[in-house]
């Protein structure tokens, strides 16, 4: 392990190794600067009311889609960020807390499954 002083120490001798040969010491070049131009995106908000079977329910559900120019870039349902999701064609795939559930933004549809024990249905609107 190399102490403060020596390494104080060896970076002056290398300081004064490069000025005793009358060549300055230069910076290294400076490296490309990358700009990233922020992306337009917009938040698309839906609101779900499903009819859940056996419970014969409505549960009103709240979501926002963020999407740009490349796609969905996030999913919140109930204000909660799912964790991941997938697209296929206009249908979003995710879970949340065990409820798979399939979002068609075509056609402003809520599917889901709990389990197996709890099914919801019904339609969107924005």
């Amino acid at each position: 392990m190399m102490r403060k002083s020596a390494f104080v120490f060896s970076v002056a001798l290398f300081a004064a190794a490069a000025c005793a040969t009358g060549e300055p010491v230069r910076k290294p070049p400076a490296g490309p600067t990358v700009t990233v131009a922020a992306a337009a995106s917009n938040v698309v908000s839906l609101t779900c009311n499903p009819f859940y079977l056996p419970a014969r329910s409505i549960w009103p559900r709240k979501v926002a889609i963020e999407v740009d120019a490349d796609g969905v870039r996030s999913v919140e349902i109930d204000g909660v960020a799912v964790y991941t999701f997938n697209v296929n064609g206009t249908v979003i795939l995710t879970a949340v807390d065990g409820e798979r559930i399939q979002i068609d933004i075509d056609a402003l549809t809520w599917n889901s499954d709990l389990r197996g024990l709890v099914t919801g249905r019904g339609g969107c609107t924005r």
